[in-house]
């Protein structure tokens, strides 16, 4: 136990849009592990909300035709109704549109100034002469300066995924009129950043959790830390204090509702916010792959500047990919929490061990309908459910309950072991090998059944027969007790047909090893039902057709180019020289490629597909004339072509020489 009360987090759902399998994969973890120290003794405060404002729900709020607070309260339920109905349950979950987060926010933000780590600066920023308003993030649209791409106002998302301060973007159009912005200036505040460089070099090493989110963060703040523009001009959000023209950027007031959710939730059990997030802190963040340099970066800083505790620990999920296909809503690669699972009337058990187990928790995750029912039928079903059935099942009908027996010593410290190991893992995060381990004592169960085969044994030794029931239904009583944080709602019903009338998380454990006690079982009967291949197959088929649906609107949307446009580019085949990682980037690497009357330099964002090995020697093909841009800070001279979601370099059939035309 860890001596001190603990606070878990999740990364803040935004409230535009309903909840997905791809926002479960920090949720339900979260949950596991809040139930799994809960049960192990340890005082735990669970607290999430939603995340109500930035522009991309005012743009949201206007094309509907609602308000941004309206729009905010139908997701916020929504996150809130779902949560539940997957049986991830947290102790507040607030919205940081509150009265608290306000607050608190513009009295973090004040301390943050009047502690010198906050200043004004006149910046230049895209203006919509015929909407007569600013375009802060994603009112905007424009060439990202550093890559080329096509990006939105504030993150080049189909590019470099740089982040992008306000004013940076080139070329910026207004995303509601559609017309061309133009740049004026205008006073905005700025975080100084950059000044936290040594203390998080100090503070990151040291920060628990997944070494994913720790080494990527280390990363960047070795590079280099930029000032953050923590102002937008918005009437949606937390007004910056002084101004009545600026609200504070999302990025400052979101994590913020991290603490005041915990005010909300202690005014209510009348204890003191303080024990969690002044001093010496115990607050683990779960979060999404794609926000850790909010989380590991700018919100330490944040708290460190404002005098108030830091994270121990951030815990970074992978990414989830849908039918092996990267995870897109608007390609139809999307798998919704209520319409595609739980209305079709699906466990949200299933689902929890399909996501706890699949996978390592810092690696992506693949769903995939063909596998979620072979897991479900083989695991679940077929391991679990078996032991668990068969052995109340024999022990109802031949002894009209739990036998009077002590249970053997070895049947105690394989229980232990597990208990042991299970308890190793779960604080290290690995989730995926305590699920595992946890199955692994099922499958312990099954095979001492098996092997003793007390249906032969009771017609020749009963009181052996029945020794085994008991060694049996204690193991039973372990895997419910283990179990119920990964799967609440079965092992609730198994502890039912144990003969206990009381609420299985009410009980430690650590009871695990408690004799179960001669009683009275209630009638039992299958805990898991089978997953049928004809619905798999249906399942698969609502994917699909979403996925037609949305190749054909995408088709649609195309528009044809002539022939003199396309004559318009250089496309030449080219010889990969050289190739070698950028520093700081998982994705990109620095290409040399030989033109045939020159030798060019080329960033391509190929690196998780393909080792500089199997580059070299390549002959690709190549756009040859696009205009120069920087790509993480290296000079990018031309692109070079691949298709599909794996990066499939297109490559000449036969040789051809370096520089050779495609017609």
């Amino acid at each position: 136990m860890s001596g001190k009360p603990l606070l878990v987090t999740c990364g803040l759902p935004y409230t535009n849009g309903p909840c997905h399998i791809g926002h479960l994969r920090t949720y339900v973890p979260a949950d596991f592990y809040v139930r799994y120290l809960r049960r192990s003794g340890e005082e735990v405060v669970f607290v999430c909300g939603s995340d109500n404002h930035g522009t991309p729900i005012v743009i949201s709020a206007e094309q509907e035709g609602s308000t941004p607070r309206a729009l905010s309260e139908r997701y916020h339920q929504h996150f809130f109704e779902t949560f539940r109905r997957m049986k991830v349950v947290f102790d507040r979950f607030g919205m940081t549109d509150d009265p608290m987060n306000h607050e608190t926010t513009r009295s973090m933000v004040q301390r943050l100034i009047e502690n010198g780590h906050v200043y004004a600066k006149t910046i230049s920023q895209s203006y919509c002469p015929d909407c007569e308003r600013f375009l802060p993030d994603r009112y905007v649209e424009g060439i990202c300066p550093h890559c080329g791409a096509v990006a939105r106002g504030d993150e080049c998302d189909q590019g470099c995924g740089q982040h992008l301060e306000p004013g940076e973007i080139k070329d910026a159009v207004c995303k509601v009129c559609g017309g061309k912005a133009e740049y004026r200036e205008q006073e905005h505040y700025f975080f100084r950043l950059s000044a936290f460089r040594d203390f998080l070099l100090d503070y990151l090493p040291n920060l628990r959790g997944t070494a994913t989110a720790r080494n990527y963060a280390l990363g960047w703040v070795k590079e280099l830390l930029h000032d953050w523009c923590i102002t937008r001009t918005l009437d949606w959000g937390v007004k910056f204090p002084g101004s009545d023209d600026l609200v504070v950027y999302v990025w400052v007031d979101a994590p913020i509702g991290y603490v005041s959710f915990t005010k909300e939730w202690a005014e209510a059990a009348g204890a003191d916010w303080k024990d969690y997030w002044c001093d010496e802190t115990g607050v683990t963040h779960f979060i999404g792959g794609d926000i850790i340099y909010h989380h590991c970066i700018f919100w330490p800083a944040l708290l460190k500047g404002a005098g108030y505790g830091l994270p121990d620990a951030v815990v970074a999920s992978g990414m989830v990919t849908i039918e092996g296909k990267k995870f897109s809503k608007s390609r139809g690669y999307v798998v919704w929490t209520n319409d595609d699972y739980l209305d079709q009337g699906l466990p949200a058990d299933y689902l929890r061990y399909y996501l706890l187990s699949y996978t390592n928790h810092t690696k992506e995750l693949d769903f995939s309908w063909k596998v979620y029912g072979e897991r479900v039928n083989n695991e679940i079903v077929g391991t679990l459910g078996n032991f668990i059935y068969r052995t109340m099942y024999f022990a109802e009908k031949e002894f009209s309950g739990v036998p009077d027996l002590p249970v053997g010593p070895a049947i105690l410290e394989e229980i232990e072991r597990s208990l042991s190991g299970i308890d190793a893992l779960m604080r290290d995060y690995d989730f995926k090998n305590a699920v595992d381990s946890m199955m692994a004592l099922a499958s312990f169960g099954n095979a001492y059944i098996q092997n003793n085969a007390p249906w032969k044994l009771i017609k020749e030794d009963r009181a052996r027969a029945e020794q085994v029931i008991a060694d049996c239904l204690q193991i039973v009583k372990a895997l419910a007790l283990i179990f119920e944080p990964l799967m609440p709602e079965s092992m609730q019903r198994a502890w039912t047909m144990l003969g206990y009338d009381d609420d299985i998380a009410g009980h430690p454990i650590a009871e695990a090893t408690a004799p179960v006690g001669a009683r009275p079982l209630a009638k039992p009967s299958p805990l898991f039902v089978k997953i049928e291949e004809a619905q798999v197959k249906d399942l698969e088929k609502v994917l699909n057709v979403r996925v037609d649906e949305a190749n054909a609107a995408a088709a649609k949307k195309k528009s044809t180019v002539s022939i003199e446009e396309f004559a318009n580019l250089e496309i030449r085949t080219a010889r990969v020289v050289s190739a070698e990682p950028i520093k700081g980037s998982k994705k990109l690497y620095k290409l040399v490629v030989d033109l045939g009357d020159e030798k060019r330099q080329v960033v391509s964002g190929i690196a998780q597909f393909y080792t500089p090995d199997e580059l070299v020697g390549k002959d690709v093909a190549m756009i040859a004339n696009l205009a120069p841009a920087k790509i993480f800070g290296v000079e990018s001279r031309g692109m070079i072509l691949a298709a599909g979601d794996e990066a499939s370099l297109l490559v000449p059939l036969r040789p051809v020489s370096p520089g050779t035309p495609v017609r």
